[in-house]
């Protein structure tokens, strides 16, 4: 059993008041009192931070800078630069910022290069890999987090709308970023890691690494030893998803103290979405509009 079968299963206080200068052109899509749009102001963007404190601190014990751990959100100097993704739940009661209930965090190529690089720069030797498709535009994916009550196939199709809607918006080739299994033990995720090396990994043009010094190998079983079924059970929601949609790994996977994750390294042109999704979402993003 291959890939192809799992494709087949289907900031402080005062800046918090300042607009970003969205509009209702930024809501990507709507499923009952749901939507997917844009970051519009400060506050929701603190909102979302206190989100993914909630996710990756208090339930993935991750360990922040001690300023992000006092203030009790997740940041850092990408959030300056990227786009904020929101799934809006307008049934809530409260303020904007009070009906978030997921978050995705976007970066293009161009802006990332005019700011030091993407975020998955610090563990994946990227260079090489932008260098051979100087034609083709990337964009990164990251932070992604939903709140326990929410993690709903409604909301997780939210999610990909908008970033389904983003990349079309802007010209999108590419989209990259890190995926994350829990905890700092890759051989603990022996069977899974093992599956996507030998049936996901990289190939030709789109051959990518993790950096030498972090490189962790995710060869750990042989090929004939890999239960497909049992390896794709294994896998967290958001790499099977991923997969789903045709995403392929970057070589090697990569160890995060910090998150207390092992990342590997997503790495998904547009053109390889698969065809269901496409049909599914409409080739211009519009099924929910």
């Amino acid at each position: 059993m291959t890939i192809d079968l799992l494709k087949r299963e289907v900031a402080l206080e005062a800046e918090h008041t300042a607009p970003l200068q969205r509009q209702e052109t930024d809501v990507f899509g709507r499923i009952g009192s749901m939507e997917v749009r844009l970051a519009r102001s400060q506050r929701e963007i603190d909102a979302a931070q206190a989100i993914r404190y909630r996710v990756f601190v208090e339930e993935m014990h991750a360990q922040l800078p001690p300023e992000a751990m006092r203030r009790q959100r997740d940041f850092d100097s990408f959030d300056e630069i990227c786009d904020h993704l929101l799934v809006v739940d307008t049934a809530l009661f409260g303020d904007p910022e009070d009906q978030i209930v997921g978050t995705y965090r976007l970066l293009r190529q161009e802006v990332a290069m005019a700011h030091g690089g993407f975020y998955s720069g610090c563990e994946y030797d990227l260079a090489p890999l932008l260098a051979r498709h100087p034609d083709k535009r990337f964009m990164e994916l990251g932070r992604s987090c939903v709140l326990p009550h929410y993690r709903t196939k409604r909301t997780v199709e939210l999610l990909w709308l908008g970033n389904w809607a983003y990349s079309v918006k802007h010209g999108m080739d590419a989209m990259i970023g890190c995926a994350s299994f829990p905890g700092i033990s890759p051989e603990t995720h022996a069977l899974a890691l093992s599956f996507l090396h030998h049936n996901a990994r990289v190939k030709g043009d789109w051959t990518v690494s993790a950096r030498p010094e972090l490189y962790r190998d995710m060869d750990m079983m042989p090929a004939e030893a890999v239960n497909a079924k049992r390896a794709i059970m294994a896998m967290p929601p958001l790499i099977k998803g991923y997969l789903r949609l045709g995403a392929m790994v970057g070589d090697g996977a990569v160890v995060d103290q910090a998150f207390n994750t092992t990342d590997v390294l997503i790495v998904l042109p547009t053109a390889s979405i698969a065809g269901r999704y496409i049909n599914y979402y409409g080739a211009d993003a519009s099924r929910f509009a």
